[in-house]
């Protein structure tokens, strides 16, 4: 099957059940988006399909062929807003949730700009962090909005 994956159309020789998340690992060598539950309820797998966040390890492929599908390496290198503001506020502490948090991150601040402190605990509810890394969190995703909004883009 083909799917296209940050923003390249890919051939993937994969049974139609595989979970989205072991496609991206051991097929195609994306390695950013992480394994931490297999049940959809951490976070860690989070990916974005059609601009939404989604959990890999619950989605098969069979399900997004013709679908764009956008992993961590697909933010960059390291250049995006939410990652710099990642980075500036030193938000990991072991980083293995982190690719996952940035996802949602992304979400959010594309779809509300502005998040309060309410929005954002909303919309990061379903990820984890075993570090408890929670307020950097935030505040890295406020810093992110506050920069873009400075910089007249959006994250």
């Amino acid at each position: 099957m083909k799917l296209k994956v940050n923003g390249k159309l890919l051939d993937v020789n994969a049974a139609p059940d595989t979970p989205l998340l072991w496609v991206l690992r051991d097929y195609l060598d994306m390695t950013g988006t992480k394994f931490g539950c297999g049940k959809g309820l951490c976070g860690a797998c989070t990916v974005h399909v059609d601009g939404q966040p989604l959990r890999s390890c619950q989605t098969t492929v069979s399900a997004l062929e013709g679908r764009d599908i956008t992993t961590i390496e697909g933010l960059g290198t390291g250049d995006h807003p939410v990652q710099l503001a990642w980075q500036e506020l030193d938000v990991p502490q072991c980083g293995y949730c982190q690719s996952g948090q940035i996802m949602s991150a992304v979400a959010l601040l594309r779809d509300n700009p502005a998040p309060n402190d309410g929005d954002i605990d909303a919309a990061m509810a379903g990820n984890l962090c075993r570090c408890g890394t929670y307020p950097r969190i935030r505040a890295a995703i406020k810093k992110a909005a506050a920069n873009s909004k400075n910089d007249g883009g959006a994250a």
